[in-house]
This record gives structure tokens, sequence and C-alpha cells, in this order.
């Protein structure tokens, strides 16, 4: 129940929500990208990040010096896959969201620009 109840306070934080729903529309992200749409300190952002990972919502990969994040998508956790579900669901047309995505897909955008 302990581990239930950590999930729903990970995910009840603005700036938390906000890397969920990124990561709901880019599948993956490194965290430079999560900390210039944050517009954060990325010490800020890695902390929110341990948490997420900590509460089993969050995965990370490391290609080189890059760190790149992803939803769990794990069965094995159906809680989590619940709660981000109910996020993207609930959050979708709000305003920070939106301006959020819009955000990021300039990032991106400039960053695809660059290669």
């Amino acid at each position: 129940m302990e581990n239930f109840i950590y999930t729903l306070k990970a995910v009840s934080d603005l700036t938390r929500a906000r890397i969920i729903m990124a990561l709901v529309k880019n599948d993956e992200l490194c965290v430079c990208r999560i900390t210039e749409m944050l517009d954060l300190a990325p010490s800020t952002v890695s902390k929110h990040i341990s948490i997420l990972k900590h509460a089993g919502l969050v995965k990370s990969r490391k290609d080189g010096k890059w760190i790149y994040f992803s939803l769990t998508k794990d069965s094995n956790k159906p809680a989590c896959c619940s709660l981000i579900k109910i996020l993207a669901d609930n959050l979708k047309d709000n305003s920070t969201i939106i301006s959020d995505e819009e955000k990021l897909t300039q990032i991106l955008k400039c960053c695809s620009e660059e290669k």
C-alpha cells in the first residue's frame, strides 16, 4: 500500500505531471530537452525525474553521454499505467500542457535542424 501512496504523491505535483505528459506525447526524451521545456534548473528536473523513477512511472536508458527517459509500460505495474492514462485523459486540454507541447515541438524541431 505504501508504494501505491508514493506513486499517487509522485503524480500529484504539477512539474512531474508536465514531465509525464511530455513523455506521453513523445515516447522518449533526453533530460536536456525536458529541462529546456520546463525552463528549470537541471538539478530541479533531476530531482523530479528521480521521484518519478522511484515511483516506477519512468525508466531511463543511457546512450553515450545522453540519458533518455520514457514512461514505464511494465505490465507488472498496472497502477502506474492506470495513473498515466488518467493523467493523459484529464490533462490533454490543459493550457499549461498545450503550451508545453508547443514549446517542446519547437525545441525538437530546432534540434533536428541542427543535425
